[in-house]
């Protein structure tokens, strides 16, 4: 079983999920990268993120055909580009999406990130969109405090860069999330930092201690809280099954001061960053 969080709406939604990023460049793994998708939906993992901007479309191509035979058990978040977030951009945006995904719906739709565009206009964007009953809610993406303390609406989620080597959201913006009312609900893409993290010697024996792998220690750091969402990308089935095993692992308090001196929290705010 797949631990759950809340988000403010009532929606529970797994820890873990499936990113797509890079998934559908490549279309000799068409069927590899389709089947690792499934494998994990039928694991619990059953959130997908997506994005327009994600191989301009091959990823949501690639998804729709995915979680089409099993839309229902599916929480599918999809993302607007900003040069794109305009009032009426973005329901076109939206509505392209929808058509490449060949789904009359996406659950979760997000602003990629801070753009030219006024946020009132995406805002009023993503209420008429629901109102219409082409997304479930919305929320945001690369938001830093100061962006979320501007916002005139609370979103459900905010998608941040978020793993042992970039945890500058710990200081003051998962505090914002949590304290904001309703609260908001993290998601952590790059949990294993694109794959930079699996050969720090730390984590290395954090994982030998526990008889798993580097990733999976990363992905239980990230979910060890119990309300931030990770959402790391897996292209085969066996790697997605290694993800899902991760729920399982639970870190000592050594694990974790162990951690810390190797990649020591936030003291003072730090600029957010993105990959």
């Amino acid at each position: 079983m797949i631990p759950t969080t809340t988000l403010a709406d009532g929606t529970e939604l797994p820890l873990l999920g499936q990113g797509t990023w890079h998934i559908g460049d490549d279309p000799g793994r068409r069927r590899t990268e389709i089947a690792a998708l499934r494998h994990g939906i039928e694991a619990g993992m059953t959130l997908v993120d997506t994005a327009e901007m994600y191989g301009s479309g091959r990823s949501e191509d690639l998804v729709g055909e995915a979680i089409a035979p099993v839309r229902d058990e599916v929480y599918l978040v999809d993302k607007v580009l900003p040069t794109n977030a305009s009032e009426s951009g973005t329901i076109a945006a939206c509505e392209r999406s929808l058509a490449v995904l060949g789904t009359d719906h996406v659950d979760l739709y997000l602003l990629h990130w801070p753009g030219p565009h006024p946020v009132e206009e995406t805002i009023a964007a993503f209420e008429s969109l629901r109102a219409r009953g082409l997304i479930g809610g919305w929320g945001v993406s690369n938001f830093d405090p100061a962006e979320i303390a501007e916002l005139p609406v609370a979103p459900l989620v905010n998608q941040v860069l978020l793993n042992p080597s970039r945890r500058g959201p710990e200081h003051d913006l998962l505090p914002a999330h949590r304290d904001r009312r309703p609260h908001i609900t993290t998601m952590a893409y790059s949990p294993i930092e694109q794959g930079r993290l699996l050969e720090d010697p730390t984590l290395a024996e954090v994982a030998r201690r526990h008889e798993v792998s580097t990733a999976q220690i990363l992905l239980a750091w990230a979910m060890r809280s119990g309300d931030v969402i990770a959402i790391p990308k897996a292209s085969t089935p066996d790697h997605v099954k290694a993800n899902a095993e991760a729920v399982d692992i639970a870190l000592t308090s050594d694990d974790l001061a162990d951690i810390d001196r190797a990649f020591p929290a936030p003291t003072s705010p730090m600029p957010l960053e993105v990959i």
